[in-house]
């Protein structure tokens, strides 16, 4: 146990250098308006600039990948413009974000993207429901992608991280988790592909690390991030071998020097059981992230005992913009209402109270 070590120290993540290492999570809050950045998103992240890191939402890198109802973009101008403004709020006070790049895949709708088949690793439906605007509807069964296709989703991602550098932006995270397209090619239970993209490890691997390098190659490794959840069953997901999955990983982010590697640790059904973090600390030899359920004690401990470098905070920072100083005071946090997570405006949104 290192005594110098603890939630509130300074760390350097890559070439980018955080006054304390309790990290916001990305979290959607579908705030947008047709897909492009408001003021009052830029009002929601710059109240919560006390965070180490900030690590913006979900962002659509391609306009037909829509997964929820008014998610932010990252592919147009008046997108960029609009992330600046959060960018230019958040940089005044003093905080540091990066912006989360993701494609929906099988996730998205056709009622959400003018009625476009979404696009997969292979053609298998998740098998829940996905809130339209007309209401919750089944998930569709998606397109699989044809091989020749796949160079279109990483040129997406490329252009997504050059615009989020015009936008302002310290970094990007590539969101390779929870069931989207990345993480859909990854795991072997959404992934019956019988091409480069499919069967082995490394074959699955593919797209999510050509994706890693070409935005490496817009911003550095220094300044990238990268998401994974080895174990999260949201979006019918599942793998045959998590923990294999979880090292093979490890070993093989490696070869990048991130700015980190961020790892869910559980799964949001809790059907899914197996430590991920134990083989993710041994073999990577990065800056590492945990996520999920973690107490300011637990994640404490595991800086103090070097198990984790930085931990990601979701739900804490959502109703507490100033969670970092409640941390500090051991002060309570405010609750949260989880039925103003999505419904726009600013209730449940930027009027959780601060410490007094």
């Amino acid at each position: 146990m290192s005594a110098s070590l603890d939630l509130f120290s300074g760390v350097q993540l890559g070439d980018v250098q955080l006054a304390n290492r309790a990290i916001m999570a990305p979290l959607t809050r579908s705030r947008a308006v047709d897909h492009v950045p408001t003021d009052l998103m830029a009002e929601y992240y710059a109240q919560r600039a006390n965070a180490g890191l900030i690590i913006a939402e979900a962002t659509m890198v391609a306009e037909d990948a829509s997964a929820f109802i008014n998610e932010p973009g990252i592919y147009s101008q008046a997108q960029i413009e609009g992330w600046k403004k959060v960018t230019d709020a958040v940089h005044a006070k003093g905080g540091k974000i990066f912006l989360q790049l993701w494609h929906g895949g099988r996730a998205s709708h056709p009622d959400l993207n003018e009625g476009k088949v979404p696009v997969a690793a292979s053609a298998i439906a998740i098998q829940d429901e996905v809130h339209t605007l007309e209401g919750k509807k089944p998930y569709t069964v998606p397109r699989a992608l044809e091989t020749n296709e796949v160079a279109s989703i990483v040129e997406a991602f490329k252009q997504g991280a050059i615009n989020a550098k015009e936008a302002g932006f310290d970094g990007v995270e590539v969101h390779g988790a929870n069931g989207y397209l990345l993480d859909n090619f990854l795991r072997d239970g959404s992934n019956q592909r019988d091409d480069q993209y499919g069967g082995s490890i490394e074959n699955r691997a593919r797209l999510l690390f050509d994706v890693i390098e070409t935005v490496i190659d817009v911003w550095g490794a220094g300044k990238v991030g990268v998401r994974t959840s080895p174990l999260n069953g949201y979006n019918s997901m599942k793998d045959s071998d998590p923990v294999g999955l979880t090292r093979w990983l490890a070993e093989n982010l490696n070869q990048y020097n991130l700015s980190y590697w961020h790892v869910m640790r559980a799964d949001f059904l809790g059907e899914q059981q197996a430590d991920v973090m134990t083989p993710a600390r041994e073999l990577y030899q990065g800056n590492l992230m945990g996520n999920m359920g973690y107490s300011k004690d637990e994640a404490s401990s595991a800086i103090a005992d070097t198990q984790l470098d930085v931990v990601a905070f979701g739900v804490p920072f959502l109703a507490n913009p100033d969670l970092v100083e409640r941390f500090k005071a051991d002060a309570q946090l405010n609750e949260p209402k989880p039925e103003s997570f999505y419904m726009g405006g600013a209730e449940g949104y930027t009027d959780y109270p601060a410490m007094v």
